[in-house]
């Protein structure tokens, strides 16, 4: 099974929106086996998307999926571009037409009601013989069958796409043709500290490709997300090979994400976890917090970027930090001890250093961070000295943090 993706709006195209909705169907097409071709981004320009489509048509595609171009405004024209490309008119479907009214009725009425009505029945109009989807917003998604192939037409805001894209799957015609790449999904290893020059190295010494293994590796801020296809003994052969290369580094082999190993072991002893951020701004609990469920295993966290809410919000000793300064072992520790204290945590996470790209002196230069770690057995301060810009720093303090945690978990 072969997947052509066609990304539509000037505003990806330009850099100015970054594109989830490629990904998000990818990863989801590549769990159900089916190999993705490309990923075409284009402007909003009704030939280019019409050309984008009949181009991954031609080249083979089983299936092609656009995202975006769904509005009501005169830029919004994925539906023509398909329509186009398919050689077929377009017509007004009503039962997309009172999907999409009943959606504008729970809208506040900015517009006048012509105006509505008319926003409406372009949203409606759709290819001659495509399934329309129902809309999350405003905008109805499409099924549309051309040859042996099938389009489906996604709209553009994320949450949008992603639940267009669930309602498409779920149509028998869709399912059918996504069911011919079952069994042949990808094992998802993550590592953590492991560089991926010396992984490249063990991976040439394996020599996968003479398994008749395909071996994919995508770096990540502090770990290495790896895909092996196709599954089954000779993959866990590699897999084997890989733990006795690496001991200790492969924290999971179902493509979760550390956060979510962090809850569920946290879950599984009944502890809370706690935390406080300093040169993270939030980052952290941010990314616990897009686990969901999360609220079984997370009190919260303090955000104590200044000084002041380092005392007043954790109780740090003003004292401490004219000591030591406010990015130093010191009062790292201390803030973990006073994330417990304060949140009624029996583990805490704490993080303060210098993200740059200022602010860096030679004593504590931009990269340096502590990050404190607390649990019943009291708190343990690690120093960290990484390098990148002030982004990277942030993700990758986050990403070191969260594996301290599991390991000491794991303790």
């Amino acid at each position: 099974m072969r997947a052509a993706l066609v990304v539509t709006g000037t505003e990806v195209l330009e850099g100015r929106v970054r594109d989830e909705n490629g990904a998000m169907v990818a990863a989801s097409l590549a769990a159900a086996g089916v190999q993705v071709q490309r990923i075409t981004v284009v402007g909003d320009a009704l030939d280019d998307i019409r050309s984008a489509v009949a181009e991954a048509l031609a080249g083979g595609a089983d299936l092609v999926v656009t995202t975006g171009g769904l509005g009501p405004t005169h830029d919004d024209r994925t539906m023509e571009a398909v329509a186009l490309a398919a050689g077929v008119g377009m017509v007004i479907d009503q039962h997309a037409l009172e999907m999409v009214r009943a959606a504008i009725a729970t809208v506040p009425a900015r517009a006048s009601q012509q105006t509505r009505e008319t926003g409406a029945r372009k949203q409606a109009t759709l290819p001659e013989g495509a399934v329309a989807l129902p809309p999350p917003g405003t905008a109805p998604g499409a099924v549309l069958a051309v040859g042996d192939a099938l389009v489906v037409v996604l709209p553009g805001p994320p949450w949008e796409c992603a639940a267009t894209w669930e309602s498409a799957r779920a149509l028998p015609q869709v399912a059918a043709l996504l069911g011919h790449g079952e069994g042949s999904a990808p094992l998802e290893l993550r590592l953590a500290n492991v560089v991926e020059s010396e992984f490249m190295e063990a991976i040439d010494r394996a020599d996968p490709e003479a398994r008749g293994l395909v071996v994919g590796v995508c770096a990540r801020p502090g770990e290495l997300e790896v895909t092996i296809r196709p599954p089954g003994p000779v993959a866990d052969e590699f897999v084997a090979f890989l733990e006795q290369g690496f001991p200790g580094a492969i924290f999971a082999r179902d493509g979760s994400t550390v956060e979510q190993v962090v809850g569920a072991a946290l879950h599984a002893r009944g502890d809370l976890l706690g935390t406080a951020e300093s040169c993270t701004g939030g980052l952290l609990g941010a990314r616990l917090t897009s686990v969901p469920g999360s609220s079984a295993w997370y009190a919260g966290g303090v955000v104590s970027y200044s000084n002041a809410v380092k005392e007043s919000g954790l109780g740090v000793p003003a004292g401490l930090i004219d000591r030591h300064g406010a990015v130093s072992a010191e009062v790292a520790g201390a803030m973990a001890q006073g994330a417990m204290e304060r949140l009624g945590c029996a583990r805490a996470i704490a993080i303060t250093g210098v993200a740059g790209p200022g602010g860096g002196t030679p004593e504590k230069p931009v990269g340096l961070v502590y990050v404190g770690i607390g649990g019943p057995d009291g708190v343990t301060v690690h120093e960290l000295r990484l390098h990148g810009d002030r982004e990277r720093i942030r993700m990758r303090t986050c990403t070191i943090a969260m594996h301290l945690l599991r390991t000491a978990l794991a303790s």
